[in-house]
């Protein structure tokens, strides 16, 4: 189901969640920082005052405006800031106005009314600054990716396939650990069989194809893993109290990072131990890169291929468990028992080789361009469509938004749209994120033979989303 005709019915399914309960604090850096960055202070700072309302510092939010202070803690109804935000879309007191991409969505708002409710909680020295454009720092990535592949090769001994085994990884610096599984080499038949009810088009013909060993994230990517790549001030911060090695901290500062969402991007579904959402397949191969560089193997996202293959474990029917839909409840998070958001990972059964929602929760990115005609032809082994544009690039397994079961199969195939940002109201639009995909994610894979630095930068800087 498209995003656009669901969104009045998740913000209000949002306004019930945990995320805006007593007892639940609304991270300022994380959560508000942004909106405010993104949206309010490029007109309401020192030097422009509009309406006499500073925005750049809390003592300024709290005593500035010429009806009054913009904020008032502990009393959104009273506070400029949110009431301007929720009035109707043709008043001209609409902050920020249509014209510089108001109104916001309700989640945004009503996280705003949280956050003010709370008491506004704001450091005292952090001074805003307007972030309405792309911020990047150039990075010299092929120099970069060198160093990486280096250090991968120095920590990363080779074993042999049969030594493969399921581990946990702690990112270095943070306490935050992930887990992965072994996935053996093999053949398998990728597409599905003429005759499979819900079977697309694009879903063949058929073919044999043989892929290569690999590791694959036991779970989709939360967003106690993202995050840490999100804010890489937060990030430095909580590495502060860990022994980390300085030359491998360089290696990861030096990689490109997120500019500022201008949303809260969980959308009030819940962030720790939920799946992170809505990243362009280049800012989930941007957290591969910085991932490598942080725990010396290589990750990366899977082909689609790959992603099949694993979530086939082995299996030909439409689904890892058979041919019956109605077990879907067992397996997958979608539109029939998801309660309208994403759920915490792992809360479902796994499928044959340790894979948890593999179908449904969220939709996960593989390396893939989208061609409707790709099982006609291509490599017999390990094959991946390399990117040539920006859109459209494969996404595979079904959401918790999806309500067709034919969708969660495991041969469905989704691609990348446009629209899927079409609520950015940056110029250009944001190469980090798709705002309007809430139901999309990723999981890593860190396949046994490491490849050499000329091939990694080609993994990593697959589909850049230049529109």
């Amino acid at each position: 189901m498209k995003f656009a005709s669901r969104f009045t019915a998740l913000a209000t399914v949002a306004l019930s969640s945990a995320a805006y309960t007593a007892g639940a604090a609304v991270d300022f850096v994380k959560d508000i920082q942004p909106i405010l960055e993104n949206n309010c202070v490029s007109c309401h700072r020192k030097g422009n005052v509009k309406g006499g309302v500073r925005l750049d510092t809390r003592k300024e939010a709290t005593t500035s405006g010429d009806n009054g202070p913009a904020l008032v803690p502990g009393k959104s109804a009273k506070s400029g800031m949110y009431t301007t935000m929720v009035l109707p879309d043709d008043d001209e007191l609409l902050m920020p106005p249509k014209k510089k991409g108001g109104p916001l969505p309700k989640t945004t708002a009503e996280l705003i009314r949280a956050w003010i409710d709370e008491g506004a909680l704001w450091p005292e020295d952090l001074v805003l600054v307007s972030k309405k454009k792309e911020e990047t720092t150039k990075v010299d990535e092929p120099k970069l990716v060198i160093d990486i592949h280096a250090s991968i090769v120095a920590s990363s001994p080779a074993i042999p396939e049969k030594d493969m085994k399921a581990y946990s990884e702690t990112i270095p610096g943070t306490g935050v650990a992930f887990d992965l599984v072994s996935i053996p080499s093999g053949k398998f038949k990728m597409g599905s069989p003429a005759g499979e009810e819900g079977r697309g088009s694009d879903e063949g013909p058929q073919r044999d194809v043989q892929i290569a060993p690999f590791w694959m994230g036991k779970f989709e990517i939360t967003w106690n893993e993202f995050e840490l790549f999100m804010y890489p001030t937060e990030e430095r911060r909580i590495r502060a109290s860990h022994k980390v090695d300085d030359k491998l901290n360089e290696l990861t500062d030096a990689s490109s990072r997120p500019t500022q969402p201008y949303v809260e991007m969980s959308f009030g579904m819940g962030k720790d131990g939920f799946p992170a959402i809505s990243m362009t397949q280049h800012a989930a191969n941007k957290y591969c890169e910085w991932l490598s560089a942080k725990t010396g193997h290589f990750y990366r996202l899977p082909t689609e291929a790959e992603w099949e293959y694993a979530a086939r474990a082995g299996t030909t029917t439409p689904y890892f468990w058979g041919d019956d839909a109605s077990a879907l409840d067992e397996y997958a998070w979608w539109a029939n028992n998801s309660e309208g958001k994403y759920q915490k990972v792992g809360r479902k059964k796994p499928n044959p080789w340790g894979l948890h929602d593999i179908l449904g929760n969220v939709c996960e990115w593989t390396l893939d361009q989208y061609s409707p005609t790709t099982y006609s032809s291509g490599a017999a082994a390990n094959p991946w469509v390399k990117a040539t544009k920006p859109y459209p690039h494969v996404a595979r397994g079904g959401s918790w938004d999806d309500d067709a079961a034919e969708k969660l199969r495991v041969a469905a195939r989704r691609f990348s749209d446009p629209d899927w940002k079409i609520q950015d109201p940056q110029f250009p639009k944001s190469i980090w994120y798709h705002t309007d995909a809430q139901f999309l994610g990723f999981r890593v894979v860190r396949p046994l033979k490491t490849p050499s630095a000329e091939e990694m930068q080609k993994y990593w800087n697959s589909g850049v989303e230049k529109d």
